[in-house]
């Protein structure tokens, strides 16, 4: 654009902004050609760049233009690494901008009350902070590059079960402090350009049309002055949504709502200035996206290897008995391999986030490389594609981990469980997967469990049988590669989860309310979200929050913690005991909740 955005305003006529009010399609804005004004081009990419072959579909069930695929937020969210959520973020406004994408319509950051949610996978934690940190590294790494950045679902958005007509009933220091506290810090931290609203309703209002939520925090508490854009057709009323600041309603185009702007304008109940500084936002962004578009980011075309480094990092290992891992400490003749996610891995979650990926690594392919020619692997499929129990594939799966030195199972839960408009039924694995991890666990003892899930699991009854668990949530598609590698011991595990996984579900704070009743959802857990409940509560879950194991170790020495103006500091000496290359527990500075405030914890 050439001129300034006041002097497009006064050449703009109402119809023309009114019309600048709503896409032109499916993922573009509109332009105004003859003030050269251009569209800006958006996509979905909270792990990847979900670009659609025509910008009048959805494509969410179609394939769409290849991009790299990298782990989901519920992955990297374990990673607990800032720099590599920058680097991740750089990369991935990189390739937008060769791609001809403008604005990323990601990182999604909704608080994980409930381990059901269907989109959980796209979310980074169960805790505000750790949210807010990693959002923040992320969408200041693809803003860097001149891409815009849309932090979502803004909010109270934590169940897919009838989202678009529940109201999420929250009281105001639960909803500070839990559900808008990430948000917050990300607004604070790296200005999005753009804030996506949720479809729900929050304490009886839609969120698109929000006073409290979009100009009472959001604008005049915080300070954003960067463009709020709906979630596609979550808009309720267009007029009072203005009034709100809702700036740009999507997908377009909405010609019945544009013209009840103008008409609103005319009869003078929406104000021509309301109008005016809803444009106005909306031309800033165009400033912003073509202002860096012709900047050299020296772009770097092994994705693929970057993704493999987001996956090492994402990876969990839960449970090491004798320390049966890593493979290769003695002599090992033959590894059976079992499960359909060895040949069939998933690699991120269903719905609007799904990228078709650019390469996908496949465990039983690694692992064979890394097995050598020495080793026998052998294959079985363990289960069936869909829900049934086949008796005859547990007994081959039997007798082929019967006659191995080591027995390694791929399990998880199926994609169809994990998808955005529905939540899960529950976080156990199907039953013929647990059927087969306690029938091969009976006969050999050297059994290692791989689990797939974009959120966290129960694992009773079989967790007690087996010495070895790595969870490798939905890591993307360097996901297979990493898990060879964390096998024999060629990476060493350093993820630490992200959220806590429950002996079982009812455990969890929500269970009684995850659907709401009348079109209400009543977060009465308050403040006791994830950790804090199992604390509060005293209640010991399967594995808790910021646990994951290493193949080395760690000691800490010279523990101090002082006072400060802000809370207590706690620094220590840490140090590598072990005989492998450790990864630092801490990547930056965190806090956590203590008695007399924020405690701040750094390395």
């Amino acid at each position: 654009m050439d001129k300034s955005i006041n002097e497009l305003l006064s050449a703009l006529t109402l119809a023309e902004k009114a019309s600048l009010c709503a896409g032109l399609n499916m993922w573009m804005t509109k332009g105004i050609e003859r003030l050269n004004i251009p569209p800006v081009h958006m996509y979905d990419g909270t792990n990847g760049i979900r670009k659609t072959n025509s910008d009048e579909e959805m494509g969410i069930t179609t394939e769409n233009v290849p991009a790299t695929c990298y782990p989901t937020g519920s992955a990297i969210g374990s990673s607990w690494n800032t720099e590599l959520l920058h680097e991740v973020g750089v990369a991935l406004g990189r390739e937008s901008k060769t791609m001809d994408v403008e604005l990323l319509l990601g990182p999604g950051v909704n608080m994980k009350s409930t381990p059901l949610g269907g989109r959980n996978f796209e979310y980074y934690s169960e805790d505000p902070y750790l949210t807010g940190e990693l959002g923040a590294a992320f969408i200041n790494g693809i803003q860097s590059e001149g891409v815009g950045a849309s932090v979502k679902h803004f909010a109270g958005n934590n169940q897919e079960f009838e989202k678009m007509v529940t109201s999420s009933e929250i009281d105001e220091r639960t909803l500070r402090e839990i559900y808008l506290s990430a948000f917050e810090r990300i607004i604070k931290k790296s200005d999005p350009w753009t804030v996506m609203c949720s479809y729900n309703l929050l304490n009886g209002t839609y969120t698109s049309e929000n006073e409290h939520l979009l100009n009472d925090i959001l604008r005049e508490e915080w300070g954003y002055e960067g463009v709020v854009l709906s979630d596609w057709t979550a808009v309720n009323d267009r007029i009072r949504g203005l009034k709100a600041g809702l700036d740009l309603e999507m997908p377009g185009p909405a010609n019945y709502n544009a013209k009840a702007i103008i008409e609103a304008v005319q009869n003078g109940s929406l104000s021509e200035e309301q109008l005016d500084r809803s444009v106005g936002r909306i031309l800033k962004l165009v400033e912003r996206v073509t202002g860096k578009k012709d900047m050299d980011s020296s772009p770097d075309s092994d994705y693929h290897a970057l993704a493999r480094k987001a996956a090492a990092e994402s990876i969990v290992l839960l449970k090491n008995e004798n320390a049966i891992l890593p493979l290769g400490q003695e002599s090992i003749s033959s590894i059976a391999v079992i499960g359909r996610f060895a040949k069939k891995p998933r690699i991120q979650g269903a719905g609007s986030a799904k990228v078709t990926p650019t390469n996908v690594d496949i465990p039983w392919d690694e692992i064979k490389n890394l097995a050598g020619d020495a080793t026998t692997i052998n294959y079985a499929e363990g289960y069936p594609e869909d829900d049934s129990i086949n008796d005859e594939i547990i007994k081959e799966s039997v007798s082929l981990a019967m006659n191995s030195d080591v027995a390694v199972l791929f399990v998880g839960q199926p994609e169809y469980a994990e998808s955005e408009m529905h939540d899960l039924q529950g976080i156990d694995l199907p039953e013929h997967q647990v059927k087969l991890i306690l029938a091969v666990a009976a006969v050999q003892p050297k059994c290692i469990v791989v689990t797939s899930s974009g959120s966290a699991l129960a694992m009773r009854p079989w967790v007690q049988h087996v010495p070895g668990v790595i969870h490798s949530w939905l890591s993307g598609q360097g996901m297979g590669k990493v898990i060879a590698d964390v096998l024999f011991g060629q990476t060493n595990p350093s993820g630490k989860l992200s959220e806590t996984f429950p002996v079982k579900l009812s455990d969890n704070p929500s269970h009684m309310r995850i659907r709401g009743e009348n079109g209400k959802l009543y977060y009465r857990e308050g403040l006791f979200v994830g950790y804090r409940y199992y604390d509060r509560k005293e209640l010991a879950p399967q594995f808790p929050f910021g646990h994951g194991l290493s193949y080395t170790s760690f000691s800490y020495t010279d523990l101090e913690v002082s006072q400060t103006h802000t809370g207590v500091t706690v620094s220590f000496q840490l140090k590598n005991t072990g005989k492998r290359k450790g990864k630092k527990l801490f990547n930056c500075m965190f806090t956590m909740k203590s008695a007399h405030g924020p405690v701040q914890r750094k390395n």
